[in-house]
């Protein structure tokens, strides 16, 4: 009895003890620059990110770095610039570069800051050899596989965009011009959609302990076998890009930092140094490391029937069907048909007409989650699908 009052004692001693803890850097109004993307020295575009770290504790999830200069620079002087594109992005066509030569990425913001990267070497990236996928219990692995004959590549990265067409929970057939409900033009369907998400989470790979640069079934992504996303038809974009063993170390240290932290048992946070310095404050930290390689890429498409048939998609809202009828007497049948008529802002749509034998007594609908497509998606087709 002594021995559990010792202990009860104690607990609530320890829990009396316990203060919230604050750190600094919540609240800190430091703004650093990070930098994303690589310089692509093959035959497409390349893409430089710019952005400023927000205050964790603030509303602001987003600060994009706007008007600034932004151009590739050689070992020899040559300049290749990039044009500002929006909402941070900076942009160049296919910059062919030399593979003989070395190249760096200078940026001057507007408010006169000059920040570049080390330079680095064109490093050879192979092409990807196959995407493919597992089927689990709860879903399918997808994953990658990829070798470098030359035995010369060994740290590999990779990013990826997912698209997959979808339904709506209900069809409509009709849609209100504001007096009357008419029936929907193909025009104006909303019943079908494409989805779009591109990855978050950094993704590695290497070869280096093995006697051969190969890389076999590197998972990339897993979807659950009740996401929509393999309701009809899903297809997978994966980018692959060569790194050096210090931009491999770095971007392996920014996953640690980001994606592995949490319990007891995870590594402590460390600093992730990149290869890009402020010249005009070197005190200033940088985000980011630059990489010059051409980019390699693969598409792959997944219909319904490669998957079991028993996986059946759970969609994202409870979704039910109101009928809603034309005032012909005093009370009306149930709710008035007018709450369809409203053009914009209305909380329901009609799906299909109610009849009586030839004639039209009411619509039956559902609220927009469950009838428009567009709220989670494009109607238009992407140019790739087939």
């Amino acid at each position: 009895m002594k021995a559990r009052c010792f202990f009860l004692i104690l607990i609530v001693t320890i829990i009396s003890c316990k203060k919230p803890y604050f750190p600094s850097i919540i609240s800190s109004h430091q703004s650093y620059l990070v930098v994303e993307g690589v310089i692509n020295s093959g035959q497409d575009s390349t893409i430089i990110k710019l952005s400023r770290t927000v205050v964790l504790s603030g509303k602001t999830t987003s600060k994009p770095e706007l008007k600034a200069s932004v151009t590739v620079e050689s070992d020899q002087s040559a300049v290749y610039p990039l044009s500002e594109m929006g909402k941070g992005e900076y942009a160049a066509a296919a910059l062919n570069l030399d593979n003989a030569r070395q190249y760096h990425l200078k940026i001057k913001t507007a408010g006169g800051k000059v920040y570049i990267s080390d330079f680095a070497a064109v490093k050879n990236n192979p092409p990807i050899d196959s995407i493919g996928f597992i089927v689990q219990d709860k879903g399918i692995q997808l994953y990658v596989n990829t070798h470098d004959p030359n035995n010369n590549t060994h740290y590999y990265r990779w990013e990826y965009e997912e698209t997959w067409l979808f339904h709506a929970k209900y069809g409509s057939a009709y849609v209100s011009n504001g007096t009357a409900i008419v029936p929907r033009t193909s025009a104006q369907n909303i019943t079908t959609c494409f989805g779009n998400e591109t990855s978050t989470s950094i993704l590695l790979g290497s070869s280096a302990k093995l006697k051969s640069d190969v890389i076999y079934q590197n998972p990339i992504t897993q979807v659950s076998a009740i996401s929509e996303k393999l309701d009809s038809k899903y297809s997978i974009l994966i980018k692959q890009y060569a790194l050096t063993e210090d931009a491999y170390n770095f971007w392996a240290n920014l996953k640690k930092n980001t994606e592995q932290l949490g319990s007891i048992f995870d590594a402590q946070p460390s600093s992730s140094t990149g290869n890009i310095h402020c010249t005009t404050d070197p005190t200033e930290p940088v985000i980011g490391y630059i990489s010059v390689t051409n980019v390699q890429q693969k598409r792959i498409f997944i219909v319904n029937s490669q998957l079991p048939q028993d996986w059946v998609p759970t969609y994202p809202y409870s979704c039910e069907l109101d009928s809603a009828f034309f005032c012909r007497g005093t009370p009306c049948y149930q709710n008035d048909v007018a709450e369809f008529m409203i053009p914009s802002g209305s909380t329901e749509i009609p799906v299909n007409a109610i009849f009586s034998g030839p004639v039209v007594i009411g619509y039956l609908g559902s609220d927009r989650e469950c009838t428009d497509c567009t709220i989670r998606g494009v109607v238009k087709q992407p140019a790739f699908w087939k």
